[in-house]
């Protein structure tokens, strides 16, 4: 009997999605361990592998609505596996009367009349000015009729049959083409309806607003430069300016914890511990993953949760319990060349640091100008729980922080 595959559960709160793609065509032999469907829903996509071996038969199509449970395909274990093609042998090189060698295949020791007549056809075969001239002029070499000793393509037959195609393109009318649709439909995917609820939600629910800074980068900078090979020698992973920024916030989080605070109902609830969502841009949209106790985990270790998070993305099995229960959000709109931005709230966080592109500009330093690298940094913020005065001094303190990371390993 065969095997059901079934939608598997992505979360207690979810109950449906919707199929999102079929990595396996309908009657195609699947191993275990293939991924063979994506399920897409208004928090995740997940990716479902096979659990066996055999002939996969769909019993739903790529844009159904799906329910947990479901089920969508089967799996015959029965089905013999397809036997793999077995590569084209060549015989040996065998010399000819005239004292060259020439190489056949048994296709062609079968056919020699037909291997010969396509010789010169093939694009491996021709010269690079006849290549050169058929391609310039749009011209199949199989359709030349070659001059040359047996039946190879030259140049001038190149050229000949380039005379005549041209001669009755002048005489042929070309005909209208089509006009494309000037406006197309399809359906928003269950995730992009969750971010756009989300997002309408946090304008609308809460008091935002938006403070700025900015911050010299020069010390972070020549850190890197200095110990990224030492720092990729022994973590594996490369020390970016993400993990400088995730040290920063935990540090203002302490110093205002105001902001590592949220609204429930008619109560404030403190936070007491540090999951900093940072935001990673995908195919499908914005996701925010949490590095947890972030207060806890080294510069290589904030480093290395993310790329982690960032494959698990890409991969499509990025899980709900990644992207729950977040403090406080970083987002860097910076990697797509943004200068300034306003970003916008993750609800129920009444926090979300904006990063942005680093620039050469002139600055005054003790008196003189100096051309430093810089970055705008924006703190969007609930002004029903957080003060302006606050506000500031948080922002204030991730440029602090930022511009002497010293600080961070001194703990001052």
């Amino acid at each position: 009997m065969p095997i059901e595959v079934k939608v598997p559960s992505v979360g207690e709160s979810i109950t449906s999605g919707i199929l999102g793609v079929w990595n396996k065509p309908d009657g195609s032999y699947v191993k275990a361990g293939e991924p063979i469907f994506e399920v897409e829903t208004d928090k995740v996509t997940s990716e479902v592998v096979a659990e066996s071996s055999g002939q996969l038969k769909h019993l739903a199509k790529a844009g159904d609505t799906v329910k947990i449970g479901q089920i969508v395909a089967s799996i015959d274990e029965k089905a013999a596996a397809p036997a793999e093609a077995a590569p084209a042998k060549v015989e040996p090189k065998k010399e000819t009367a005239n004292g060259t060698t020439e190489k056949t295949s048994r296709l062609e020791a079968s056919a020699p009349v037909a291997a010969s007549a396509a010789r010169g056809k093939n694009a491996d075969d021709l010269s690079p000015a006849v290549r050169y001239q058929a391609e310039e002029k749009g011209i199949d070499p199989a359709s030349i009729k070659g001059t040359g000793k047996e039946g190879r393509i030259l140049k001038g037959d190149v050229l000949a049959a380039g005379t005549s195609a041209d001669s009755s393109k002048a005489a042929a009318v070309p005909a209208p083409q089509p006009l494309g649709e000037r406006t197309s439909r399809r359906k928003m995917t269950p995730l992009r309806q969750k971010i756009a609820a989300r997002l309408l939600s946090a304008q609308q629910e809460t008091a935002h607003l938006t403070t700025f800074n900015e911050v010299d980068l020069t010390n972070i900078m020549a850190l890197r430069t200095k110990f990224q090979d030492r720092f990729v020698k022994k973590h594996e992973v490369k020390l970016g300016f993400m993990s400088f920024f995730v040290k920063a916030v935990l540090h203002a989080l302490q110093v205002v914890p105001a902001v590592n605070a949220r609204i429930d109902g008619e109560e404030v609830v403190q936070n007491h511990f540090y999951d900093i969502g940072v935001a990673i841009s995908t195919e499908k949209g914005l996701l925010v993953p949490v590095l947890r106790d972030a207060d806890k985990l080294s510069f290589a270790g904030v480093e290395k949760a993310i790329a982690a998070y960032a494959k698990k993305a890409r991969d499509g099995k990025i899980t709900l319990s990644d992207l729950e229960g977040g403090v406080f959000t970083i987002t860097n709109g910076g990697v797509f060349g943004s200068l300034l931005s306003t970003p916008i709230l993750n609800p129920p966080q009444c926090g979300i640091l904006g990063m942005h592109t680093i620039q050469d500009r002139p600055v005054a330093i003790a008196g003189r100008v100096e051309i430093r690298p810089m970055m705008y940094l924006a703190l969007t913020y609930d002004h029903r729980l957080v003060d302006g005065k606050e506000a500031v001094t948080f922002l204030s303190t991730v440029k602090e922080v930022a511009e002497n990371p010293a600080a961070v390993l001194l703990e001052v």
